[in-house]
Order: structure tokens, then C-alpha cells, then sequence
């Protein structure tokens, strides 16, 4: 059985208070502009929250900002007593945060068993060992397909090794960027079900979605995105009587993928049916 537990192979990882990623009145600027406003969100272990909004919201730049690839003007990000900023992203890692890149960023010269062991490389051989073997009982695709370069799988395959990449390590924490990206409804469905086992297990999912309904059918909950600030924070429920909320933020960012707050409406509607 598969055990995201609180359970720490990492040396940096103590006995301190680790249910909560907690992100205070972050501020980022890129190329001169404030992309980020005085963000504030917190992420609790076992659940899977959605962060919504249109392309160009803020949302990736967050979730880079939180990962150490990007420096923040002010603000906090916390992991129980520790803070992350200024921390490489490795840093960030070995402190129990991982994040899935939009894009399906894995190393496709290499083969599957060597993504996976690129992604613990300050593992002992068997802790390695045991963490590949946990990461591929969650897709059992990739394990006759673990000696064929990354290059020559489909979309959804290196989606799979993505995620199976960022759990080595059993993160306290798992970010998402674009999970649907370039993939086929039956694969986003199989991926979506796999972040509910990894949230049950004990880790924090942020999944970072532009699309609503699949977002909010697996988050508990939720949180939107406009022009760099939050807009709301609250539970798919409560925005399905705010429809107005995500027709604005997706208007500001130029998206036509919601036209309406009917349609809006319907999207929260059967994602509240399903969640």
C-alpha cells in the first residue's frame, strides 16, 4: 500500500506543525510589473484545493514564487515554522513541497525509471528504490513502459510521470499547474481520480486550473484569481452562488472559454454534483 504519510525522509523535515502551507500578502514583480497584489491562501493537508482564473491571473507565477524559482518583493510562505522564501527551489523540495509544471515537463532524452530516479537524487539506493516503486503503483501504465524514453510517450504518459516525479520524496505538499493541459478528457479524468488518492493519503493538492468544472468537481476548496489579487476563497458551493465572481475574472483576462454566468452557473452546478 502506498503511504503519503507524514512520515519524513528528507533530512530538513522535523517533528514541528506541518498541516498547513501557508501563503501571507505575497508581492512579485516580473520585468519591472507587479504581477502579484498581496496574495494570502492557506493549504491544509488532505485536501485538494482549486485555483481558478484566467490565463495571465497570476496563478503560475504563484505557484513558481512558492516553488523558489521566482523571487517575491514581500510577503511570507510558511511550512509549519519554516519559511520558504529565498529558498532554492531544491530547498523548497527537500522541505516537503513539489510541483507538477504546466507542460509536462519531464527529461525525454531519459527513460521513465530514470526520470523517477532524477527526481531523488538525494536518496539513499533504498529509499529510491521504495519511492519508485510507490510513485508507479499509482500508474500502473508506466510500469511495463519504464525502460522507453519519455520523448515517445503520449501527452497523458508524461503527465503520469510528471506527478510520479514530484511524489518521490512523499511530499507534504503537491502543486498542479494545468493538469488538463493538451489532454484528452478520459486521461484528465483518470488523472483527476489519482489527486484524490494522493489527498486521502495526507498531502495538500493546489491544482491550478483555467478550467472550472474539473477543478471545482475535486476541490473542497477553492480560490480565484484576477489581475494578480485573490477574489475569493471559499468552497465550490458558495461559488455556485457567485457566478459573477468567475464570469468577471475570466472577462478580465480576455477568455471566451465562459461566455455567460448561465454557463458558468452549469459549470459549478456539475461540478457540485461530482465533487
Amino acid at each position: 500500500m502506498i503511504q503519503l504519510s507524514a512520515e519524513h525522509i528528507w533530512g530538513v523535515r522535523d517533528a514541528m506543525s506541518r498541516d498547513h502551507l501557508v501563503i501571507d500578502n505575497l508581492v512579485v514583480q516580473r520585468a519591472g510589473r507587479q504581477v502579484l497584489h498581496g496574495v494570502s491562501l492557506t493549504l491544509s493537508r488532505g485536501e485538494i484545493a482549486g485555483l481558478l482564473g484566467a490565463n495571465g491571473a497570476g496563478k503560475s507565477t504563484l505557484v513558481m514564487t512558492i516553488a523558489g524559482a521566482l523571487p517575491a518583493e514581500a510577503g511570507e510562505v510558511k511550512l509549519g515554522d519554516a519559511s520558504l522564501l529565498g529558498l532554492s527551489p531544491d530547498a523548497v523540495r527537500r522541505h516537503g513541497v513539489s510541483v507538477v509544471a504546466e507542460g509536462h515537463r519531464i527529461l525525454g532524452a531519459l527513460s521513465v525509471i530514470d526520470n523517477l530516479r532524477a527526481a531523488g537524487s538525494n536518496l539513499t539506493l533504498a529509499e529510491l528504490n521504495r519511492e519508485i516503486d510507490s510513485s508507479l503503483a499509482l500508474f500502473p501504465e508506466l510500469t511495463e513502459r519504464r525502460k522507453i524514453l519519455a520523448h515517445n510517450l503520449s501527452g497523458g504518459q508524461k503527465q503520469m510521470v510528471a506527478i510520479a516525479q514530484a511524489l518521490i520524496g512523499r511530499p507534504d505538499f503537491l502543486m498542479v499547474d494545468e493538469l488538463s493541459f493538451g489532454l484528452a478528457p478520459a486521461i484528465v479524468r483518470r488523472l483527476g481520480e489519482t489527486l484524490r488518492q494522493i489527498a486521502q493519503r495526507g498531502a495538500g493538492v493546489l491544482l491550478i486550473e483555467q478550467f472550472t468544472t474539473l477543478a471545482l468537481a475535486l476541490s473542497s476548496r477553492a480560490h480565484v484569481m484576477e489581475r494578480g489579487k485573490l477574489v475569493f476563497s471559499g468552497t465550490p458551493d458558495e461559488l455556485l452562488h457567485r457566478p459573477e465572481i468567475l464570469h468577471s475574472a475570466y472577462l478580465a483576462g480576455g477568455t471566451t472559454a465562459t461566455l455567460s454566468k448561465q454557463e458558468l452557473r452549469e459549470d459549478v452546478k456539475h461540478a457540485g454534483a461530482n465533487g
